[in-house]
């Protein structure tokens, strides 16, 4: 046996602690280099889950919380972050305009060039063994200059010294003075043109200290910072700055979430320029989606089409399952074997699959539907450009999705309903539609109860089937964003956020905190159904 001095025991607690310090060093150095980057948020998150799994994990005082913890941080990682993320999006103008901080926003200013005049350098384009290039500079005295090895294929980025994250960024290097250029042939015009975008973005320092930049296909020019900090009171704030073209001073507006010109007083007089920064709003994205009519109104068109889908979804699906499962369990019924398993082949097949094949067929002018409609009736409706036909699409594809599940649910719960009560009912002279309004539907309503609460939750939030069916097409007329007639709450939360020019992401979140309140009531209804269900 090993006592608790023995030399094994030693070495697995020398292990323990060295594993544990290895964690601690990596998580630390990632903590800091998300700090670095200014995401505090995540920065916070992994410090503290972090710290708490290794005192969950050390401490003997918590050893019955090791089972459970790697599932709460599961939960919390995946759900309640989102949630709090989310919500806290929510009270920013976070968008496409305004996805920088204000340190990034003034130094992509302080970034910006602009042309001084003076002497001209042509230049040459030479690749490497390396598969990089090198580029010539050659002053109008005859002085030569070469660039180190560069990475210009399109969007590399892997020279680039300033921030990765902003847009403009600039290429910084700088080149030495050399007697002669390569000896090798230049590459040509072509490569490049091919090439123009990452060397406009490439800034050269000489060994004097001027900096040039491409100003032609065979020029590169001497070039300034069109911004410089602002030294003088009462402007010293190191957020000021002057423009040293026109002598305009900008400086941050922290309401707007953009730099704006100043008069000599500090009034903002100006427009606003490009990039814009993060700031908090307040309360403004959900009165912006309570007052501003471009988004009101489609806000509560898409609302109530949220909850009309999502109700009829639920009736339709149930109705049919029902009916199905009573017809699939009549003992009479030859083949029921057969019967079953066609009807429940549809929630065998993925449902993105399903919906991609009925797209194809309610193609207006190819799907086999309208060609079947076409030469019998001589009509061929437009699904996809028609509001109400789309909406009655779109109920068409859910339920065939939705009733096999119902129909297996009824299919248990009819068995569970004694026979006593279908053979009293008929001594009694009731028929098979008595029976099934007055015993069936009652007995299976009890049980499916918190089911059609959730099933109702999930068609709330359907988002499969509208963005690979319709993508909430055809577009409401008159909003100011991105906003379909068969669009979701969750669909046109969604294009708000990543579709258009705006991307607004603190919108979209406002919008997800009201959904995530509707839902969250429908849970708190689903629990006290259960409760209420099994206290009967």
């Amino acid at each position: 046996m090993n006592t608790p001095d023995h030399p094994t025991n030693s070495n697995r607690a020398w292990l323990k602690w060295g594993l544990v310090g290895l964690i601690a060093l990596l998580n630390g150095y990632a903590v800091v280099l998300m700090y670095a980057r200014g995401e505090i948020v995540f920065a916070l998150l992994t410090l503290t889950l972090v710290s708490v799994g290794l005192y969950v994990f050390i401490s003997e005082r918590a050893y019955s919380y090791r089972y459970i913890f790697p599932g709460v941080a599961t939960v919390f990682i995946f759900i309640v972050f989102p949630l709090i993320y989310t919500f806290i999006i929510a009270f920013t103008n976070y968008s496409a305009t305004n996805i920088l901080d204000l340190d990034r926003a003034r130094d992509y200013q302080l970034n910006q060039t602009y042309s001084e005049g003076g002497e001209t350098y042509s230049f040459s384009l030479y690749k490497t063994a390396g598969q990089q290039y090198l580029i010539g500079l050659k002053a109008g005295d005859g002085k030569l200059y070469l660039s180190p090895p560069l990475s210009l294929e399109a969007g590399n980025s892997a020279d680039r010294e300033s921030d990765r994250d902003a847009p403009g960024r600039i290429n910084s290097v700088t080149a030495k003075a050399v007697d002669k250029l390569p000896d090798q042939k230049p590459k040509t015009i072509k490569t490049i043109i091919a090439l123009k975008d990452e060397l406009k973005n490439l800034q050269i320092t000489l060994p004097d200290g001027a900096m040039v930049q491409m100003t032609s296909l065979r020029n590169f020019g001497s070039i300034g910072r069109l911004y410089t900090v602002v030294q003088e009171p009462p402007f010293d704030d190191g957020y000021t700055l002057k423009n040293q073209q026109t002598g305009e001073l900008i400086r941050p507006d922290k309401e707007l979430g953009f730099y704006r010109p100043i008069n000599e007083q500090g009034e903002f007089t100006g427009s606003t320029i490009a990039p814009g920064f993060r700031v908090g709003v307040g309360w403004a994205n959900f009165l912006q989606v309570l007052t501003d009519p471009g988004i009101k109104g489609p806000f509560i068109q898409i609302f109530i089409w949220t909850v009309v889908f999502a109700l009829l979804s639920v009736f339709l699906t149930l109705v049919i399952g029902m009916v199905l499962a009573c017809l699939v369990q009549w003992e009479e019924l030859k083949g029921k074997g057969l019967y079953r398993l066609m009807l429940i082949l549809p929630y065998a097949v993925p449902a993105f699959i399903s919906i991609l094949v009925f797209k194809g067929l309610f193609n207006q002018n190819f799907g086999e539907l309208n060609m079947l409609l076409n030469s019998v009736f001589g009509i061929k409706p437009e699904w996809f450009s028609n509001p109400w036909l789309a909406k009655m699409m779109i109920l068409i594809v859910n339920t065939w999705l939705g009733y096999p599940y119902i129909m297996i649910l009824c299919m248990g719960l009819l068995k569970a309903i004694p026979h006593d009560l279908y053979e009293a009912s008929a001594l009694d002279g009731a028929g098979p539609v008595q029976n099934f309004f007055k015993i069936t539907v009652p007995l299976l309503m009890k049980p499916l109860a918190p089911l059609l609460i959730a099933a109702f939750s999930f068609n709330f939030n359907n988002f499969v089937l509208i963005y690979l069916l319709t993508n909430g097409r055809p577009d409401i007329i008159g909003a100011s964003v991105p906003a379909g007639t068969t669009d979701l709450l969750v669909t046109y939360t969604y294009r708000i956020a990543f579709e258009g020019s705006g991307q607004n992401y603190g919108l979209a979140s406002a919008i997800a905190t009201m959904i995530f309140l509707v839902v969250g009531a429908l849970a708190l209804l689903n629990l006290k159904a259960m409760k209420f269900d099994n206290e009967m």
